[in-house]
């Protein structure tokens, strides 16, 4: 019985996690096969269509996890006050990591900055209320389910899920915009807050402690932005 249910989890993952990498490819070749080419599109299109995308791809991951989402809510308010604080102390130490990292790369190995960072930042520019709702509400809760959900629910040991969290949250915010070796070091950074997060849901067993941490930590650098903007 064991056996059958570490397969539906496998299955059911695997299928996650193509479905939050993959859609956005699927629907825009799916349009381009219609005649509809996204092909030098402006920054307002490019975020309209990105949040779009984000929406479906947040509709499918809940109806797929609904009734985890649901456990893990009520999960969450039983012991919301020592869930919280879990979430606070593991976001301020993969912050931390993050901070100091990025302090190296940029200042030590004089890296420029993620390209992928440098690209939100120009998109925020353009809608900053629509790019907001993106990157602060949809972007954690895709991500979590990704990041973390699908892979928890596969590797159960503690450290190999927290390192393959760091490893692939890491690397999906780089390798798709790195253009020389020192920027794939960003995985550092990126997976630093990964792996905190990761940690934060194994330590609590509710996703809903690293999707608030993300949600907050995401509108703080939006805030941020938006100041510097």
């Amino acid at each position: 019985m064991e056996k059958i249910i570490e397969k539906k989890n496998i299955i059911k993952s695997l299928c996650a996690f193509l479905i939050f990498y993959f859609l956005p490819y699927i629907v825009i070749y799916g349009l381009r096969f219609l005649g509809i080419s996204f092909d030098g599109i402006d920054d307002k299109t490019r975020v309209l269509l990105n949040t779009i995308l984000s929406l479906m791809t947040a509709i499918i991951l809940f109806i797929i996890y609904s009734k985890d989402l649901k456990d893990d809510l009520i999960k969450f308010k039983s012991d919301l006050i020592r869930n919280v604080d879990t979430g606070f102390k593991c976001w301020f130490v993969g912050l931390i990591i993050m901070m100091v990292s990025n302090l190296i790369l940029n200042f030590i190995l004089n890296a420029g900055g993620a390209n992928n960072e440098q690209a939100v930042q120009n998109l925020l520019s353009s809608l900053p209320a629509i790019m907001a709702i993106d990157v602060c509400i949809l972007a954690p809760f895709n991500e979590e389910i990704a990041f973390r959900k699908t892979i928890k629910d596969v590797f159960k040991n503690k450290w190999i899920f927290v390192i393959l969290s760091f490893l692939l949250f890491g690397g999906a915010h780089v390798i798709s915009s790195a253009q020389t070796l020192i920027d794939y070091l960003y995985i550092v950074p990126y997976g630093a807050l990964g792996g905190a997060f990761a940690y934060a849901f194994y330590e609590t067993d509710t996703i809903y402690t690293s999707m608030t941490m993300h949600f907050i930590h995401n509108t703080v650098l939006v805030i941020l932005s938006l100041f510097i903007l």
